[in-house]
């Protein structure tokens, strides 16, 4: 057989055996999570209402990913953020949590964003907690805490009208990124009634 056509042969045999070795696995992506429909909160007290002025909620870099957090309370008092490998928020926590107060507290008022004059109520939120903690290997929980300071704003100085942070806790149903997401759900909603309810009493004292 000329060399040219064992060649040929040892080529197409070496093809052929390549064709039969398992393909590599697509990369697996990663569950991606918000949370979910805002609750209803459809009400007529708006009319008549007093605009609030609502600025952006900011949080420190550190927990302001898309990455899910979860921290190990019953190992290292949960000093250490860890984060789902197959797991991801579609926005940033301080977007997802501005959008609930912001949903939240329209049903109650008209919401305006800071710094347009608009409001002679102004709220500014930040974001200090948003993750899973394990308290032990089978118990977790949701835990959010939000700092909100309210304002005068005035061309003279804005006027300090209160400061609270609000800190809220929800059991998880599973130990994993959607128990940790349905917490978290939990954990702003209530937060987000919380502040409209605390907003109220503002409002009436001033």
């Amino acid at each position: 057989m000329p060399l040219s056509m064992k060649a040929a042969l040892s080529l197409l045999v070496l093809a052929l055996a390549g064709c039969a070795l398992p393909l590599p696995d697509k990369p697996v992506r990663p569950q991606l999570y918000d949370l979910g429909p805002a609750p209803s909160t459809a009400t007529d007290e708006q009319s008549g209402a007093t605009a609030l002025a609502l600025d952006a909620v900011i949080a420190p870099a550190a927990i302001d990913g898309t990455q899910i957090i979860y921290r190990l309370a019953y190992i290292d008092g949960g000093q250490q953020p860890q984060y789902y490998a197959l797991a991801r928020w579609t926005m940033t926590p301080s977007q997802l949590v501005g959008q609930r107060l912001r949903e939240a507290l329209s049903a109650r008022r008209p919401v305006v964003d800071a710094g347009t004059g608009l409001g002679p109520l102004e709220l500014r939120p930040e974001l200090d907690e948003f993750a899973h903690v394990f308290t032990a290997a089978n118990v977790s929980e949701g835990v959010l805490r939000l700092r909100v300071t309210a304002i005068a704003p005035a061309a003279r100085g804005d006027r300090l009208l209160g400061q609270r942070t609000f800190a809220v806790r929800r059991p998880a149903a599973s130990a994993d990124a959607a128990g940790a997401a349905g917490a978290l759900r939990a954990a702003t909603d209530e937060m987000a009634q919380q502040v409209t309810a605390w907003v109220d009493a503002l409002s009436a004292l001033h």
